[in-house]
């Protein structure tokens, strides 16, 4: 059974995941503040950790840079799930960091979708990268393809986010030049990604 700590300072929003989720057949650890989560931490390490951005006393953001700051939470998986937009500046800093973003309100469906494609990725690569491993690919080939396939299905799903939310072609996207530039400079991204990763492809396979 897969564990997943919610960690909001909504007492009543975190009790409606925790139930959601358990329905799901997840196991659940529920955090009513960041400090409270960073404590469970400490003794509990979760499949996944489902993070709120607008918490008071410590936001999301600030909450995240602890967790992958910490040698024991590193490579513990976050999905932020969180009533507030993403914007292209906090995803140029935080994509690294972080495996999917998810508006609030969500359906059951759409929360259980959005955590298996989570740990679906997270063993094809791993499984990949056994294999590769096995057969004597190179380290840093093998490494440097599992952080293109990672990153390229998280800036996909950010540009899908961004698309969904702003029309391309509407008149208020064609006046702002951050937004404007910031989704071009994620298409070109994922364009030279997926052209690097085709030639390690070529490599491991």
């Amino acid at each position: 059974m897969q564990t997943i700590l919610v960690m909001d300072d909504h007492r009543d929003v975190v009790d409606i995941v925790v139930k959601m989720l358990e329905r799901g057949g997840y196991r659940t650890f529920a955090a009513y503040s960041g400090k409270e989560g960073m404590g469970i931490l400490t003794t509990v390490t979760p499949d996944l950790i489902l993070l709120e951005i607008l918490m008071e006393q410590t936001d999301g953001w600030e909450i995240l840079e602890k967790i992958k700051k910490n040698a024991a939470t590193v490579y513990t998986p976050v999905l932020m799930l969180t009533s507030k937009q993403l914007t292209p500046a906090e995803m140029e800093k935080h994509a690294n960091d972080i495996e999917d973003y998810v508006l609030k309100p969500v359906t059951d469906f759409e929360l259980y979708t959005a955590i298996e494609h989570v740990f679906h990725r997270r063993t094809t690569i791993q499984s990949e990268v056994d294999r590769a491993t096995k057969e004597g690919v190179d380290g840093d080939i093998v490494h440097e393809y599992a952080l293109l396939v990672r990153s390229i299905d998280i800036n996909k799903r950010f540009l899908n986010l961004f698309e969904t939310r702003y029309n391309l072609n509407n008149s208020y996207l064609a006046a702002n030049d951050d937004i404007s530039r910031a989704l071009k400079k994620l298409d070109a991204t994922i364009r030279a990604q997926k052209t690097r990763l085709r030639e390690i492809e070529g490599k491991i396979r």
